[in-house]
C-alpha cells in the first residue's frame, strides 16, 4: 500500500531528510535554500500556528499528497493532480555517453540547467539532498538527473532534464535507467512525479517500466 507514497513530502522529512528538517509539531519544511516543500501529517492536524511560524511572510511553499486547514493570513492555492508513478522492476539500460557524478563543482552548470528547463522547484542546495547524476557533451551540460524525496524503502527520481539543445539524443532514457536500476539494486523502489499534462513525459516514463500508481493532489501555500 505504501502509505509513505501518500504523503511524500512528511515522510522524507520525518525519514531520509530529518536532519535537515524544521519540524513544529505536525508540520515539517525544508529550509528554503534546499527546497520549498512542507508537509503535514494529516489534513485535520491543528497546525496553524506552526504553519505561521514555518513560512515567512510573502513566501510561498508547496504541500504534496495532504494539505493542511489554511490559517487566517494564509492563502491556499490548489494545482491540478500529479501523476505519482513507480519503478518496480529493472530497465534495459540504452548506449550512450559517460555518465557522472555530479559535484559541487558542477552545480553553476546545474543551476543554469533546471533555471531554464525546470523552474520554481530547484533551489541552490538542492543537490544536497541526495545524488545527481550528468551528461556532459561539448563541455556543456547536455542532461541530467537526480534524487530528492526519500524514505527507507522508497527514492524520488527528480530533475530529469535535458537541455533543448540536446533532445531527442536519449540522453533522459539512458539517465532514468542507471539511476532507477542504481535505487533497485540498493532495495529502494524509484517514484517519481510528473505533470499529467505532460503526455511526453508519461509516455517516456511508462515506455521504459515505471507505472501509474495515482493521481496525488498538489497545492502551493502562501503566507500574505
Amino acid at each position: 500500500m505504501a502509505p509513505e507514497l501518500d504523503n511524500p513530502f512528511w515522510s522524507s522529512l520525518r525519514s531520509r531528510h530529518r536532519a535537515l528538517a524544521r519540524c513544529i509539531g505536525d508540520a515539517a519544511r525544508y529550509p528554503a535554500e534546499f527546497a520549498p516543500f512542507l508537509g503535514v501529517t494529516s489534513a485535520e492536524a491543528d497546525v496553524a500556528d506552526a504553519l505561521v511560524s514555518l513560512i515567512d511572510p510573502g513566501e510561498s511553499v508547496y504541500l504534496l499528497g495532504v494539505a493542511p486547514n489554511v490559517p487566517a493570513g494564509c492563502r491556499l492555492e490548489t494545482f491540478d493532480e500529479l501523476a505519482q508513478m513507480i519503478c518496480l522492476a529493472p530497465i534495459p539500460v540504452t548506449d550512450g555517453p559517460e555518465v557522472i557524478e555530479l559535484s559541487e563543482a558542477h552545480r553553476a552548470d546545474v543551476l543554469a540547467l533546471t533555471a531554464l528547463v525546470y523552474p520554481h522547484y530547484f533551489r541552490p542546495h538542492t543537490m544536497e539532498l541526495g545524488r545527481y547524476f550528468g551528461i556532459y557533451q561539448d563541455s556543456r551540460l547536455a542532461a541530467i538527473i537526480g534524487e530528492r524525496l526519500g524514505m527507507d524503502a522508497y527514492q524520488e527520481i527528480s530533475a530529469v532534464c535535458t537541455h533543448p539543445d540536446f533532445n531527442g539524443r536519449g540522453y533522459a532514457r539512458r539517465l532514468l535507467a542507471l539511476l532507477s536500476n542504481d535505487n533497485l539494486e540498493r532495495g529502494r523502489t524509484p517514484f517519481l512525479h510528473v505533470s499529467q499534462q505532460n503526455r511526453r513525459a508519461m509516455r517516456l516514463y511508462e515506455q521504459i517500466g515505471y507505472r501509474h500508481r495515482r493521481g496525488i493532489g498538489f497545492w502551493s501555500l502562501a503566507r500574505a
